[in-house]
């Protein structure tokens, strides 16, 4: 299944993975940015669980949080962030590939927790140099957004089937699925959810999330909130606001944690990237954003 939403700059593409590698990776993304030489787009992404993207003479310069931009490599590997990240970029042609929290304890020989909040250059870290080759197996030769989509599928299928099955997958899959119940408001809730002890659910969080429980649940709180109004930019704030919050000072502070700046700051900007991928996404795969895509 397939979504696509063009502006007049960009266009992005989501593409679902087969059944086999559903319960790892999120979607297939392919993000086209057709300017005239010179031309940038500049956006600001939420933060997310981990992703690998590739792009054949990238343009892009990156940095998450308060770092500053720094030229980002044909192969981005990235972990879970819990900051902004801030992008610019001429004309591209980038995939990408959405890992979810099971999907980066099945492919990664790392906990998440040393990757959060970075991204690194895939083809030179040990822990992604495997996944390398997919940069010259994606491209042919004429643009071919469905055939590449399939190589990605294909590369991945035989890289999964050559690595073990995580001996806590089965509590990765339980945590992650409590994480997306809007029911699920606290620690508590999460630890009882899951029978853990609170100190076993932490270090569970920390190797296959990349962060604590608390900062977990804060951050879907927040994207639950965020991504209605990358839906719907004509909403007010308070219209979008998850019920978890007290009131609406609570979620300015939230916002200016995982964003780095006031609501009213984002929704001043211009989002050419984010509001393309937010509706194709949902679209495709049924969540605006990859954090509050169900396992």
């Amino acid at each position: 299944m397939k979504a696509q939403l063009a502006g007049d700059a960009v266009a992005v593409r989501f593409f679902m993975p087969s059944p086999q590698l559903a319960p790892y990776i999120s979607t297939y993304y392919l993000t086209e940015v057709n300017l005239p030489e010179g031309g940038q787009v500049h956006d600001w992404l939420h933060p997310e669980w981990g992703n690998m993207r590739f792009c054949r003479n990238p343009t892009w310069q990156a940095g998450i949080g308060s770092e500053p931009l720094r030229p980002a490599p044909a192969f981005i590997a990235s972990g879970p962030s819990s900051y902004c990240a801030q992008f610019i970029t001429g004309k591209a042609r980038m995939w990408g590939v959405g890992i979810l929290p099971l999907g980066w304890a099945r492919l990664f020989d790392a906990s998440a927790e040393l990757y959060a909040d970075r991204f690194c250059d895939g083809a030179a870290d040990p822990v992604f140099a495997g996944l390398a080759p997919l940069l010259d197996t994606i491209f042919g030769g004429s643009p071919d957004a469905a055939a590449e989509a399939e190589r990605i599928d294909a590369f991945l299928l035989g890289h999964l089937a050559a690595r073990p099955v995580p001996d806590d997958e089965v509590r990765i899959h339980a945590a992650h699925a409590a994480l997306v119940d809007q029911e699920v408001g606290t620690v508590g809730d999460l630890a009882d959810r899951l029978g853990m002890s609170p100190r076993s659910l932490e270090r569970l969080s920390l190797r296959a999330f990349g962060f604590s429980p608390k900062l977990l649940l804060r951050r879907q709180r927040f994207l639950r909130s965020l991504a209605q109004f990358m839906l719907d930019p004509s909403l007010t704030w308070i219209s979008t606001l998850d019920w978890h919050y007290v009131d609406q000072a609570h979620f300015v502070r939230d916002f200016k944690r995982f964003m780095g700046m006031s609501p009213s700051a984002y929704a001043a900007l211009d989002h050419p990237v984010l509001r393309a991928a937010a509706r194709a996404r949902a679209a495709a795969a049924g969540a605006a954003v990859q954090v509050l895509h169900r396992p």
